[in-house]
């Protein structure tokens, strides 16, 4: 079985020690020199105090959207979701570059900044149909081994507003779809009930998880919320649902955030957010009450963001910045945000490092998770289940 020590690395708690990495699981993690003499490894990594820490993870993304690997786009403004859609669609006809290249560009320039884990909404439309699907489920293969991807069949045109996405949802469930995808059921679809019947129907008979993008503001906002809480504990999904963006607990008052926070919590339910220009989920107060809150990317480069950086650590920053985080502790919040509960709200409880647990780490030019998350440093070195896939010093290590 292939062997590989990371000696002298230091955990976010800031003690040093070496990590034994056995046929791709972390076998001991001991204070540095104090393991076992004559234990001999394939290969060791001299991390001289570098920080170590749990791989990233990209809790909600759109790969088939983005324009990279392909020719620049200029950004056409819009100022409502449907507004937004109609413009990507009409954009998306005239793209040089087919999405599974575009997609493999995004992808691969994540994996470079030490991501190893996506969900990904995926566009299905009655115009699309399952093309995007089938474009990122080959993608999936392609990177089987060194990044983890996880597909969201999401109604980006809505479940109502066009005929025969309901059923295109379920084909795409049925082909290799991981999460059953929704979006504003009151403010898009003008009908919340009906749209999240569709939406948790599917989830419930083919075993999926759910995952609710939601702009709606106020209580309009918030009573969708109470709603998907609802159904969520009566579909036994508790640990499995996600609200992304989750806008109207940015818009109401920190006591119905609180309120609504313990519902979020007593139902399973988690909120993403990649700290918005917007109205931004408080994540002190929800995490303070218990509720799973994690980032993603959202839009790289496409139709609905020119920006994006393809590093997670940037998005880390943006919603510490967003949150006013400025302590080490709070920035270290920031850092479990595209880590840790990343990986809990993608049903992956262990992504940490520890002995038993898949060696999908990385390895930073830092010292601190607070500098971590400020300065975003050097990956030196990418496992994905201890196979290194990213990094300055991937070549050297190579079991």
């Amino acid at each position: 079985m292939p062997t590989l020590t990371l000696s002298a690395a230091r955990l976010a708690d800031g003690r040093r020690v070496d990590v034994r990495i056995v046929d791709g699981v972390i076998e001991s993690v001991e204070p540095t020199g104090a393991g076992e003499p004559g234990i001999p490894s394939d290969s060791v990594v001299e991390c001289g105090g570098r920080l170590l820490t749990p791989s990233l993870v990209n809790g909600h993304a759109h790969l088939d959207k983005t324009f990279m690997g392909g020719t620049w786009q200029p950004h056409r403004p819009g100022t409502t979701v449907r507004e937004r859609v109609a413009a990507e669609r009409d954009i998306r006809a005239s793209l040089d570059a087919p999405i599974i290249d575009r997609a493999r560009t995004l992808a691969s320039a994540l994996l470079a900044e030490g991501t190893t884990s996506i969900r990904t909404h995926v566009d299905i439309d009655a115009e699309l149909e399952l093309l995007g699907l089938e474009a990122v489920l080959a993608l999936r293969e392609e990177f089987a081994g060194s990044l983890d991807l996880q597909v969201v069949a999401f109604p980006q045109s809505g479940i109502l507003h066009e005929p025969g996405v309901a059923g295109l949802l379920e084909a795409a469930v049925r082909d290799g779809a991981d999460v059953v995808g929704g979006l504003d059921p009151a403010g898009f679809d003008g009908d919340a009930t009906a749209h999240l019947d569709v939406v948790f129907s599917l989830a419930e008979r083919y075993d999926r998880a759910v995952d609710i993008h939601l702009h709606d503001l106020g209580e309009l906002g918030i009573a969708q919320i109470l709603d998907i809480a609802a159904r969520t504990r009566s579909a036994g999904l508790g640990g499995r649902a996600t609200i992304s963006h989750a806008y109207s607990l940015g818009s109401v008052g920190v006591d119905r955030v609180r309120e609504v926070a313990d519902a979020l919590a007593a139902a399973g339910v988690s909120i993403m957010t990649n700290g918005p220009t917007g109205p931004m989920p408080d994540v002190r107060v929800l995490r303070e009450h218990g509720v799973t809150v994690f980032s993603g990317s959202d839009n790289i480069r496409d139709a609905w963001w020119p920006y994006g950086s393809a590093d997670m650590l940037d998005v880390a920053r943006t919603v510490a910045y967003q949150s006013d985080f400025r302590t080490d502790d709070e920035l270290a919040v920031a850092l479990d945000l595209v880590t840790g509960s990343a990986a809990r709200a993608l049903g992956d409880p262990e992504h940490t490092i520890g002995v038993g647990h898949a060696a999908t780490v990385m390895l930073l030019d830092c010292e601190t998770p607070a500098e971590a998350v400020v300065a975003s440093p050097d990956r030196l070195l990418v496992l994905t289940r201890g196979v290194p896939v990213a990094g300055r010093w991937r070549s050297t290590v190579e079991p």
